[in-house]
């Protein structure tokens, strides 16, 4: 039997009984409460189907024959760890979604993990077509995981988090499993915003389909310059306020803005800024475009495009927040994986 007896078992098992020279006739593995773990029984083995629940008393009954006819009882009893905690995983992508071809995924635990290897051990990514990527923690309590390269259109990709029965160290264990099946969109959409010629040009499957002039933020102010680099389009809003108490302005109005950065960065309507456009940036990071403008590239991109910012004077890094994982070389992404080939 495994386990015959012992405290602190994995919840996750394996939990299974064996013969050799006989044959098993019954096997039940019981918890306390008098609930039967679901198995499956062959000949020879018998294997717990399903994980068993955390401080649990389980106990073994059931019997062999051997080849000479001789009974043999199947007896033992054990206890499943006891977490000190327990940490919930979720993830930013969403079962049976469509994303951009820079979408990354994002697993978010409830408290800091001290065994991050022993946890991305447990995380694994499954693509329909062939996908070079990796895991790289962010924080302590996030791992990204994305593709060397933008995803390929069509790729259907599956996340598993079988954390469940995990020691995150401390004592902490995870509380449940978490499963998310996506999509890649069926296009590669991507926009090439330069700072410099003030344009804002947009490509789909390489061939392009706008150029629209645009104004970024002020390069005088580092506070204000759009950082250079990958952004990834992260939410949509036909018309939403602008705030940023730190240039004293609140309760702006703009329409079709699309959210590339936690920096607070939009590409978005402002017609305010149409004079500039195209010749100079003005704004406070923001993409501007016209309304006409700005509402055809609204239409287009959708959660996980890329956004390409070019020749700007700051870079996008750590202190944007997410997403940017594209901003740093496959050197750099894979450093950062608790897992060292």
């Amino acid at each position: 039997m495994t386990p015959a007896s012992g405290e602190g078992i994995n919840p996750s098992g394996p939990f299974q009984v064996g013969v050799t020279g006989g044959a098993l006739t019954a096997v039940a593995l019981t918890g306390a409460d008098g609930t039967v773990v679901k198995g499956e029984l062959a000949a020879d083995k018998w294997v717990a189907t399903e994980d068993l629940g955390y401080d649990k008393a389980y106990t073994w009954s059931g019997s062999a024959k051997g080849e000479d006819g001789a009974e043999v009882p199947v007896t033992g009893s054990f206890r499943t760890v006891k977490p000190g905690r327990l940490v919930n995983a979720s993830t930013n992508v969403g079962d049976h979604q469509t994303y951009g071809i820079a979408m990354p995924i994002k697993v978010t635990f409830s408290s800091p993990v001290q065994d991050k290897a022993a946890v991305q051990k447990a995380m694994t990514v499954t693509t329909s077509v062939p996908t070079e990527g990796a895991w790289a923690w962010l924080s302590d309590t996030a791992a990204h995981w994305r593709p060397r390269e933008y995803w390929k259109p069509n790729t259907e990709v599956s996340v598993n988090v079988d954390v469940y029965g995990v020691p995150f160290g401390g004592g902490a264990y995870g509380a449940e499993d978490v499963h998310v099946q996506f999509k890649i969109a069926d296009r590669a959409l991507v926009a090439k915003a330069d700072t410099q010629t003030h344009r804002f040009v947009v490509f789909r499957d390489g061939v392009q389909l706008y150029d629209f002039p645009a104004s970024y933020g002020l390069e005088s102010d580092p506070g204000r310059v759009t950082r250079s680099g990958t952004h990834v389009v992260m939410q949509k809003e036909a018309s939403r306020t602008m705030c940023n108490k730190a240039y004293n302005y609140c309760n702006v109005p703009v329409t079709w803005a699309v959210l590339i950065s936690n920096n607070g960065e939009f590409v978005h309507e402002y017609a305010g800024s149409m004079d500039d456009q195209g010749k100079r940036n003005v704004s406070h990071g923001c993409a501007n475009l016209s309304p006409a403008n700005a509402k055809t590239f609204f239409d287009l991109t959708m959660i996980g495009d890329p956004v390409e910012v070019l020749n700007s004077s700051v870079q996008l890094g750590p202190a944007d927040r997410d997403y940017y994982d594209w901003a740093l070389d496959w050197a750099a992404w894979t450093a950062k994986s608790a897992v060292k080939n």
